[in-house]
């Protein structure tokens, strides 16, 4: 089935979104993607959803030399970078790269002919990407993931947060702003962020770590597959 809201287009920012990206917020956003690579040297196939340039699948591939990994993304733009980069670091060989739109990822259509998607993932990788759909969207792609993981896999997600408390207001402004510079830039129709703890709950998946960065804005979780979870009360929040 075909998603009834079209997806943004980056192929317009995608050589100055790392610009844009420092421009808006430094080195933090990157700082996010790259905390948890140390935890992922196990990891042998990943599903990389939407990784934007490249930076963080580069910096994967070379701290985890045995890893293998699809990566979707809409943007041909952005494929094109990720393919340059990995390239350059001679590890083009691990990398199949997948051009479409992530919510119908592993359908007929979705797919270029002779290619397929791994079955077994023990690794998928989102970094500010869940935040460019709506929270049914959301469930609709995580109930997609849970069929094509492996048991106990790990869901490293970089997201956007709204913190509590007094930094909550300036947060919002922060997100509604750069909703509304993607609108214009990318045509993106998301407004508001998705609640996608709880998409991902509903799939099957346990949050185990949470990290918080620039005051709550950014955050950097670890969630695990688990086909009978109950509660995410055995989260533990890293300051």
């Amino acid at each position: 089935m075909q998603p009834t809201t079209p997806a943004a287009n980056f192929n317009r920012i995608a050589r100055l979104y790392r610009w844009l990206e420092y421009f808006s917020f430094g080195p933090a956003l990157q700082h996010c993607r790259l905390y948890r690579i140390p935890q992922l040297a196990s990891a042998k196939r990943a599903l990389v959803l939407g990784d934007g340039d490249g930076r963080f699948l580069t910096r994967l591939l070379a701290a985890n030399p045995t890893l293998h990994a699809d990566v979707v993304d809409q943007s041909r733009a952005m494929l094109r970078l990720v393919a340059a980069r990995v390239t350059a670091i001679e590890a083009r060989h691990r990398v199949q790269i997948y051009p479409g739109d992530a919510r119908v990822f592993g359908e007929r259509q979705h797919l270029l002919p002779g290619q397929r998607p791994a079955a077994s993932y023990d690794l998928v990788v989102s970094h500010f990407f869940l935040d460019c759909f709506t929270t049914e969207e959301v469930q609709t792609l995580a109930a997609k993931i849970r069929t094509c993981v492996a048991p106990n896999a790990r869901w490293v997600i970089s997201e956007f947060a709204i913190p509590e408390g007094i930094a909550a207001l300036p947060a919002k402004w922060i997100v509604a702003s750069l909703y509304t510079a993607f609108r214009i830039l990318t045509g993106l129709r998301t407004r508001t962020l998705p609640d996608y703890a709880s998409a991902l709950t509903r799939a099957g998946f346990t949050i185990e770590e949470r990290k918080p960065f620039l005051g709550g804005l950014l955050v950097s979780e670890l969630w695990r597959f688990q086909e009978s979870a109950g509660d995410n009360s055995g989260v533990v929040e890293k300051h």
